[in-house]
């Protein structure tokens, strides 16, 4: 157990093997299929929900995190996917701002569009870019609660310069979601409305 103050949290045993071979992605297709993979890998490990996330340099395609959804393994309901691969870029690259002056644009590439909470952190994260698979409707098929989010929240984004681009692979990820809830995964916070 941590200490008073402070969390702690790692990412599931088999993330490291499942980089090995990776370098970089130059396509958002190539970013998002490493994405999907993950998500799928976290669902069939049986280590989280069925949500990844990465954060990529946009220029080079450089990999700077992978994250995966760690809610229930972890008993933190703020780990979702984006969340953790926020901290873990943050960490790696030392700053709160991930496109702060002299750090390189970054873009975030997640397997299903971002909840309210995520969609928050995306806005103080610094990236330049979001990148989604499966839409938000996606995800509440299947008994996830998404919270409040503006209903153009794509609109809100691009105010704050923030570029998106939605549905890519949107499939593959949906087929994610629908194996994560007929091999019983646990849907946390169905639809609370307290």
């Amino acid at each position: 157990m941590a200490a008073m103050g402070e969390v702690c949290f790692s990412l599931p045993l088999w993330v490291e093997e499942y980089l090995t071979s990776f370098d970089f992605a130059a396509t958002d297709e190539e970013r998002m299929a490493l994405v999907i993979g993950a998500a799928r890998r976290n669902v069939r490990e049986d280590t989280g929900g069925p949500f990844a996330a990465a954060v990529f340099e946009s220029a080079t395609g450089r990999l700077v995190s992978l994250g995966v959804n760690l809610v229930v393994p972890r008993g933190l309901s703020m780990l979702h996917a984006e969340m953790v691969a926020f901290a873990l870029a943050q960490e790696r690259l030392g700053s709160y701002d991930l496109g702060g002056p002299g750090v390189a644009a970054h873009e975030l590439v997640t397997s299903t569009e971002p909840c309210a909470m995520c969609l928050g952190a995306t806005c103080w994260a610094g990236v330049r870019r979001v990148v989604a698979a499966a839409g938000d409707a996606d995800a509440r098929a299947v008994g996830f609660d998404e919270g409040p989010k503006p209903a153009d929240w794509v609109a809100e984004l691009a105010h704050r310069g923030i570029a998106v681009r939605t549905g890519v692979m949107r499939e593959q990820a949906v087929e994610v979601l629908r194996e994560y809830r007929r091999r019983g995964g646990m849907i946390y916070n169905p639809g609370r409305r307290d």
